[in-house]
């Protein structure tokens, strides 16, 4: 569930505009007339403002927006503003530039989007960047991780719910061995994370824990210093725990060690139209914290309040 707050009665596309022309153009840039619009607004409405923006003034608003805004909060409100695949595009070749072994990035997108979002993830990404997603993937990563995050996002998951049991006893079986003689790259652990049905996974690892005893994330535990393992347990949670999966990004980017704000943005931007609200209530169970006042106590400002807006806090 959404934790986006929109009012009952949305100003004309034309009014938005001109009051975000107002907030870069005077005295000052007013960030809190930003945030009262853009953190209120939906996908199809931001990208109505952003066109009529260009239309109207010939500029692109994410040019304003670099220009008028700085550190976290301009990350943010420049991320939130991308219609989502092209922000999940630009989030892609970010991990693609910056790619190490512990980057869950491209896992988290290839998994917890459906099928058909990741074709247009794929498509904005050629439009974009000129080339395509599986080829920066392919020039940023070696070895395993090249197998596995190639796979993952070139695949065309079946997306329903039919389950064949007799196949998922197979590759319950077949995991298993290759888990047990730590064949953790072998090709069809690989093959059956990265192109089975999320229904036809969960249907397996079932098969798995049943008949031998133990899930088999615990399995993948074996060497918690093994990257490639630490990937494919990402992996695992983000096709079939979703929101257990962002919970733990989340309290890893909130800690006393201080705020990882590269996590913490892009969990809220992407999840606060999708099941960010969801998300809230598991972190509150994990933590005993609403993730609200977590936020609160770890950030400040501008990048504060609009993080709190997209979490459905404070007046619309």
């Amino acid at each position: 569930m959404s934790t986006l707050s929109i009012p009952a009665c949305v100003p004309p596309v034309s009014d938005d505009c001109e009051q975000l022309r107002t907030a870069f153009k005077g005295w000052g840039t007013n960030e809190k007339l930003i945030i009262s619009i853009l953190a209120h607004r939906n996908a199809a409405q931001r990208k109505s403002i952003r066109q009529a923006y260009a239309d109207t003034y010939g500029e692109d608003i994410l040019k304003e927006l670099d220009r008028e805004l700085s550190h976290d909060f301009e990350k943010i409100v420049v991320l939130w503003t991308l219609d989502p695949p092209e922000r999940d595009a630009y989030l892609a070749n970010e991990a693609t530039k910056k790619w190490t072994a512990s980057n869950q990035v491209l896992v988290e997108i290839a998994c917890t989007r459906s099928p058909k979002e990741l074709i247009v993830v794929r498509e904005a990404y050629h439009a974009r960047y000129k080339k395509s997603l599986e080829e920066d993937v392919a020039q940023h990563t070696t070895g395993d991780f090249r197998k596995l995050l190639l796979l993952l996002v070139t695949s065309y998951r079946y997306g329903g719910d039919e389950v064949n049991m007799t196949l998922a006893k197979h590759e319950a079986k077949l995991l298993h061995e290759k888990i047990s003689d730590k064949c953790y790259a072998d090709d069809d652990v690989i093959r059956i994370l990265a192109t089975r049905s999320k229904s036809q996974i969960n249907a397996t690892l079932n098969c798995y824990r049943d008949e031998y005893g133990q899930d088999i994330l615990k399995d993948l535990e074996a060497d918690e210093k093994d990257e490639f393992l630490a990937i494919l347990r990402a992996t695992i949670q983000s096709l079939l725990y979703p929101e257990k999966y962002f919970v733990e990004v989340l309290r890893g980017a909130i800690n006393k060690r201080g705020t990882d704000e590269s996590d913490l943005t892009r969990v809220v931007a992407t999840r606060a139209e999708v099941d960010l609200k969801v998300i809230a209530e598991e972190f509150q169970k994990v933590n005993s914290i609403p993730l609200d006042r977590a936020i609160a106590k770890d950030t400040h400002g501008d990048y504060e309040d609009m993080l709190l807006a997209l979490l459905g806090q404070g007046d619309i």
